[in-house]
């Protein structure tokens, strides 16, 4: 039954899928966003956390697209195509950080250890 559902949302597998993953691409383009830069650290503190451990270069790219993308929206305007073709949407910078941090968690709670963080409401 996991396989099955696997294959639902690789896009190797399935047509629908490829074309999901072709439109989310196309329009992280237009704004020169990576897809981890969706993630939002104030939404789960495992990303707030794996953002902090990541390096300054890394973070400090993170916003730069982040409001490079905010200006175009108001703008209502998009990247020019030159350097859309640069843009690498799907490049990871976050899911290793990521994976290691929700791992650490899984491991303290399974030991039994207090929480590093505690989730509150902002």
């Amino acid at each position: 039954m996991a396989s099955f559902l696997q294959s639902l949302v690789d896009p190797r597998k399935n047509f629908l899928a490829r074309l999901h993953m072709k439109s989310v691409s196309n329009r992280l383009r237009r704004y020169g966003l990576r897809y981890d830069d969706l993630y939002d650290p104030l939404y789960d503190l495992d990303i707030k956390e794996a953002l902090n451990r990541l390096p300054r270069e890394v973070v400090d790219a993170r916003n730069q697209r982040l409001k490079r993308a905010m200006d175009l929206s108001m703008k209502h305007e998009y990247l020019p195509d030159n350097l859309q073709a640069l843009q690498t949407p799907f490049r990871s910078y976050l899911q290793e950080m990521l994976a290691l941090v929700k791992r650490e968690r899984a491991e303290r709670e399974a030991l039994g250890a207090l929480p590093l963080y505690q989730r509150t409401i902002p």
